[in-house]
């Protein structure tokens, strides 16, 4: 059991949260939940020891294995995907290595009296101890399986980690932790660089083979797969529900709504006292009773509602010219990087209106394909936009196209036409960006804020073909919210990349699968392709 005992964090004489308290208990599976800026990155940094808290602390039994993925990772460049990942045994390795080396000692030594030899038999036989104890393990087989299960190629092993984007970087440190089987296990936004099929191996993974997990993720459908418990971190203090998140949310609009009756009466009764005071206050038979309500409400505690944010707020993309009835036409298209085949002769057409999805492990070409179709890669073959198409494009790296020296402010207000031009803060406050924010520029930003903006940069520009490449890796669940109704509304065609199932349901009613060089039509909606596919890949991974 790990305990969390009254811990604060203070910053700049504000506090962040304080007194907090709970427990981990041995297979918890608990989701950590808040708004953006609530803590929750804070506390489970506190819990990995990365970061101290002002007062408090955290206690666990000895020789308690604590893993931490953070959202972003400084990783080196000196071993092959494999041998990265085999450091998760590393410590076996030393072990074992140190024992060989020692019992060499002790063939060629013949101080058998001596206390050097006897110091070494001692260390052997500790160290003897602590390795035969271990489980018998295939240590490479385990490797194996758990790259595999995470999106890697078997051709993928031998390469440097150094030719691998940042989002495979991560996967390669969360196998190195899923493969020490820690005793809890904290995860901070795991599934932002993992694909679908991944997706489903890591939650397969955390509900069956893990022992505690705290996760911090704005996958809606992944929390409520693999938790059983959820915490709420919010205005300084915490909730702590033995419940999933969907159940969570009813319990949660629950309490507020008991939170608003008793505040509001006890502004009733705030009131009221008042104005007996007001009334009675000089008469001299009513002073003792002026005076005690008067102490009475010095020591009221009053009561808080918590922060939810009720802005009814809706985005609609602004109208557009009718593009032709195809607005995109791929025929025969193949694309090769040297010898390697991302997909061979490629055919679809896009009808005006459609909704379609790109699925597929990473690394099949569905980003190439996007850049074919607009033209910013060569291939054989021919990719062709209809009549009077307007495209809105969401790439990953959207961010670095925006202008630094803008101001968050500045970069909406110069694309927001019309009546929603008078709601250009609540707009970015729907997006997470409140307050002072609206005045900072561009450049000083996070990546993650960058890419929120050109999000909200994109909804407010008027399109008729609208192409999204992983468009919610740094949206949290109020943005997503957002995002989905006004891609619901939209009238005009979308292409849409995503490994975030919550977010696809609903949307595309045509799936284009990108598998071993081709590309599949699917006429079915994304939630009946994942049903469909869901045991199959779980079957497939296990082999």
């Amino acid at each position: 059991m790990i305990s969390v005992d009254a811990l604060a964090v203070e910053f700049s004489g504000e506090t962040l949260f304080k007194d907090v308290s709970f427990t981990i208990n041995e297979n918890d599976k608990i989701a950590l939940m808040g708004k953006n800026g609530a803590g929750k990155s804070t506390m489970m940094k506190i819990i990995a020891g990365k970061q101290k808290a002002t007062r408090g602390g955290v206690s666990c039994p000895k020789d308690t294995k604590i893993a931490y993925l953070p959202q972003h990772l400084l990783t080196q460049d000196d071993a092959t995907v494999f041998e990265e990942a085999s450091k998760a045994f590393s410590h076996v390795f030393i072990m074992k290595a140190e024992m060989d080396e020692l019992n060499k000692q002790l063939e060629t030594r013949t101080d058998y009296e001596s206390d050097d030899y006897m110091k070494i038999i001692e260390r052997v036989s500790d160290l003897g101890e602590k390795y035969y104890a271990l489980e018998d393990v295939n240590y490479d087989a385990e490797v194996e399986k758990a790259l595999k299960g995470l999106g890697f190629k078997q051709e993928d092993f031998t390469r440097a980690t150094s030719e691998f984007s940042g989002g495979w970087r991560m996967r390669i440190e969360l196998a190195k932790i899923l493969l020490q089987k820690p005793d809890l296990i904290l995860l901070d936004e795991p599934t932002n660089h993992i694909d679908i099929e991944s997706v489903i191996w890591l939650e397969d993974f955390l509900v069956n083979k893990a022992n505690a997990v705290v996760v911090i993720s704005h996958d809606r459908a992944f929390i409520d797969n693999i938790t059983n418990r959820t915490i709420e971190v919010t205005m300084g203090r915490i909730y702590d529900y033995k419940a999933k998140y969907t159940h969570y949310l009813q319990l949660r609009e629950e309490r507020r709504q008991n939170q608003i009756k008793a505040y509001q009466e006890q502004q009733k009764f705030i009131a009221d006292n008042m104005a007996f005071i007001e009334r009675f206050k000089g008469t001299y038979s009513k002073t003792n009773q002026v005076n005690s309500r008067e102490r009475m409400l010095e020591k009221l505690e009053i009561i808080e509602v918590d922060e939810v944010d009720n802005s009814a707020l809706k985005l609609k993309f602004p109208p557009a010219q009718r593009s032709g009835d195809y607005p995109v036409t791929v025929k025969d298209v193949s694309k090769s990087y040297g010898d390697h085949t991302v997909f061979n002769d490629a055919s679809m057409s896009i009808a005006r209106g459609e909704k379609v999805c790109f699925v597929g492990r990473n690394g099949e070409g569905k980003s190439t394909m996007i850049k074919a179709i607009l033209g910013e890669i060569d291939v054989e073959g021919e990719c062709t936009l209809g009549h009077n198409v307007q495209v809105g494009y969401f790439a990953q790296n959207q961010a670095a196209l925006l202008d630094n020296d803008l101001t968050v402010f500045q970069t909406i207000d110069d694309v927001a036409k019309g009546d929603i031009r008078t709601q250009v803060k609540n707009v970015l406050g729907r997006f997470m960006f409140k307050g002072d924010d609206i005045d900072k520029k561009v450049g000083v930003l996070s990546g993650g804020e960058k890419t929120r903006l050109a999000m909200v940069k994109l909804l407010l520009e008027p399109v008729n073909v609208l192409i999204l490449d992983e468009p919610t890796n740094h949206l949290d669940l109020k943005s997503k919210d957002v995002l989905k109704e006004a891609l619901l509304e939209f009238d005009g065609t979308l292409i849409l990349v995503s490994h975030d199932r919550d977010f696809l349901q609903g949307l595309a009613n045509k799936v284009f699968e990108f598998k071993n060089q081709r590309v599949i039509e699917h006429f079915e909606t994304i939630d009946a392709f994942l049903e469909r596919n869901k045991i199959e890949t779980i079957k497939d991974l296990d082999l």
